[in-house]
This record gives C-alpha cells, sequence and structure tokens, in this order.
C-alpha cells in the first residue's frame, strides 16, 4: 500500500511531567485519524490527573487546575482511545515519549493497545531525511518546511502541526523510493514500550 494512502491516527499527549513511573499523568490526549491527508475523524479530551499539577507544566502547556477540576478521568477517557485508533498506524513526534505515558495509563487499568498496532516516529523520520537540520523539534522542522506554527505544547496543536509536518516528509521519502508503508514502517516505525503491572486477578501476573 502506498503510504499516502495508509490510515494514520496521529496523537499527542500533555502531561504533568516528563515521567510516567514516578507518578506523572496525562492531563490531555488529542488525536487526529487521516486517510490520504483528508480527516476521517477527531478524538480530543483534557483529562483529571488526579494529582496536583506542577508549576512547570502549567507554565509549558497552559492548562491549569481550573481546566482540569471538571474534566474525565483517565479511565474514562484512554480506552475510548483504542477503539478510535482501530486498525490504524499511530503516529508522534518523538512518540516514544506519548505512547509511554498512554501504555503506561492503560495498563494501570490492565488495558493495552492492539499488539498489531504499528506505530511511526516523525522525529525518526525527520531525523534521517532531514540531516541537516541542527534541531529536530516539531517547531523546528515545520518552519524548516513551510508550515505555519501558530501554537504549540496543546495536545491538538501539535497534532495539526505533526499532520503538515508528516506529509511533507512522506513527500520527501518518497523523492528516496520510500513510498509503501512496508517502507515507511521498515525505517521508522519504533516498537511500543511494554509495563508489567502486577494485578490481582486470579493470582496470575499479567504482563502489559
Amino acid at each position: 500500500m502506498n503510504a499516502l494512502e495508509t490510515e494514520y491516527v496521529v496523537f499527542d499527549v500533555e502531561t504533568t511531567g516528563l515521567f510516567p513511573l514516578k507518578g506523572d499523568r496525562i492531563v490531555e490526549i488529542a488525536a487526529v485519524k487521516i486517510k490520504c491527508f483528508e480527516t476521517v475523524d477527531v478524538f480530543d479530551s483534557l483529562i483529571n490527573p488526579r494529582r496536583a499539577l506542577s508549576a512547570h507544566a502549567m507554565q509549558v502547556n497552559q492548562i491549569t487546575e481550573e481546566m482540569i477540576a471538571s474534566a474525565p478521568t483517565a479511565d474514562e477517557v484512554l480506552p475510548k482511545m483504542i477503539d478510535f485508533i482501530g486498525g490504524a498506524c499511530l503516529v508522534g513526534h518523538n512518540i516514544k515519549f506519548d505512547l509511554d505515558f498512554l501504555c503506561y495509563e492503560l495498563s494501570l487499568m490492565g488495558r493495552k493497545l492492539r499488539d498489531e498496532t504499528p506505530a511511526i516516529d516523525t522525529l525518526k523520520m525527520a531525523k534521517t531525511l532531514l540531516p541537516h537540520i541542527h534541531n529536530h523539534k516539531l517547531s523546528n522542522v515545520a518552519h524548516f518546511l513551510g508550515v505555519r506554527v501558530d501554537e504549540t505544547h496543546r495536545a491538538m496543536a501539535d497534532v495539526k502541526l505533526t499532520v503538515s509536518m508528516m506529509k511533507r516528509l512522506l513527500n520527501i521519502a518518497g523523492k528516496q523510493k520510500i513510498e509503501t508503508f512496508q517502507q515507511i514502517h521498515k525505517h521508522y516505525s519504533i516498537q511500543k514500550p511494554s509495563f508489567k503491572i502486577e494485578l490481582a486477578i486470579q493470582g496470575s501476573l499479567f504482563a502489559f
């Protein structure tokens, strides 16, 4: 299948900090499902992390305690994300960060992404296809590729930026004869994280 015709779910999370294993949690998740770079569906929600927000996190993403006070919790929102993804390929810029949070929070509920769900990292794409750029953070790559940057560090804004950037990166890859989804996956995919959570269900140990 041509890479441009593949169904992708581009997603991003905003969090209370950098380390899910140290207690940081998702406060916002957004995703856009695209095919042939036309929007198929949209998923967007604030999440109440049931913990205090740090001053640094609020400074970065401008999400306040008041904004999340009445928001649904992760166990209400994130299982819906699994259904939203369906059989699509996940995409994100530095997607390992977002996947670490998503997969860890799902594991706390005894859930996980489908084993067959692939994940493509546009940061990996940018570093490979644009090695001459000094800094490959999202806004820098977008600027270099001629994508207008209006807002960053909110989940949906970063998703929309990644969608526009990815289209240009796929065009560059195509000129290097990396044209099919199989080729894109071979060069730019990452392995989904696995978290081992002990659940007291009939004395069994489950790994997620």
